[in-house]
């Protein structure tokens, strides 16, 4: 590692799994202190295990309080705060625009869009009492870009991740804070697992047969993993990204430069054939 992040203090949520477990593990690798703040409670033998670089404290996203917290945790636990990464989130409700559940709708988008603005107020508010400049990522999707990825819930929630990192950018841009958002494209995590009802103990042989199935037909010719958007994740937190703001940097591969194709029915068709065999 390069060392990009030495002497910062990152308040990483969702940390414990996926994308945000691996910008969690790049960014102690690239030298900050990291809190995991996360509702799933192992993120504290996670944090054991990467040492005096990690805390853990449990944080529900969705509730204003505990993200507030998070924040305060961090100042506690290692002294200031100079990145907010904005990860939590699954996949949310599964209606269609037909069939759309308005509470399945609110969750999601409190899950996924209002906790990135919570995210945003408590760091920012942090920032300016410290006197010091800062930096907010919050992870989008694909879908933040283009329909048909997913469910309405989480292509709208998604989208206004992309709104909420504009506004920011103009409003908190004359405190030298910068927001920046990656749109991860197809990455093989366990939320694949769960979106598609295959159990814990098969997650793992699932997630290579999609990366199998899918790969070729993706302009890089593969399918993306946690450690492509921690990548991205520690040049928007590092200084050399400081004067990079309000944009939306696509990890996916080049696949939403391109026309989307059979995408969202391939990826269906591969987890029926999965569960058949």
């Amino acid at each position: 590692m390069t060392k990009l992040l030495e002497g910062k203090v990152a308040v990483v949520t969702g940390g414990t799994s996926g994308i945000g477990r691996g910008i969690v593990e790049r960014f102690v690798a690239e030298g900050a202190k990291v809190v995991i703040a996360d509702i799933r409670d192992e993120g504290a033998a996670i944090a054991r295990d990467l040492g005096d670089a990690a805390a853990y404290t449990h944080t529900d996203v969705t509730d204003e309080g505990s993200v507030r917290d998070s924040i305060s945790f961090a100042v506690k636990q290692f002294g200031r705060l100079d990145v907010m990464v904005n990860n939590a989130g699954a996949q949310g409700d599964p209606s269609s625009i037909l069939e759309a559940d308005a509470d399945g709708f609110d969750r999601t988008v409190a899950l996924l869009a209002r906790s990135v603005l919570l995210g945003h107020k408590y760091s920012a508010a942090q920032f300016i009492e410290q006197g010091s400049k800062g930096s907010i990522v919050s992870t989008g999707s694909a879908a933040s870009l283009q329909g048909g990825w997913s469910t309405v819930g989480y292509t709208a929630a998604k989208h206004a991740v992309v709104g909420l990192v504009r506004q920011a950018a103009a409003e908190l841009g004359p405190h030298g804070i910068r927001s920046n958002a990656i749109a991860p494209g197809i990455i093989m995590t366990p939320i694949m697992s769960r979106t598609f009802g295959v159990e814990d103990a098969r997650s793992e042989e699932f997630i290579e047969f999609l990366a199998a199935r899918l790969g070729p037909s993706q302009p890089s010719l593969r399918v993306g993993y946690p450690a492509d958007v921690a990548a991205v994740a520690a040049f928007l937190a590092s200084d050399l990204s400081e004067y990079v703001s309000g944009a939306v940097i696509p990890v996916d591969g080049g696949a939403t430069s391109v026309t989307l194709g059979t995408f969202a029915s391939d990826v269906v068709a591969a987890a029926g054939e999965f569960s058949a065999g």
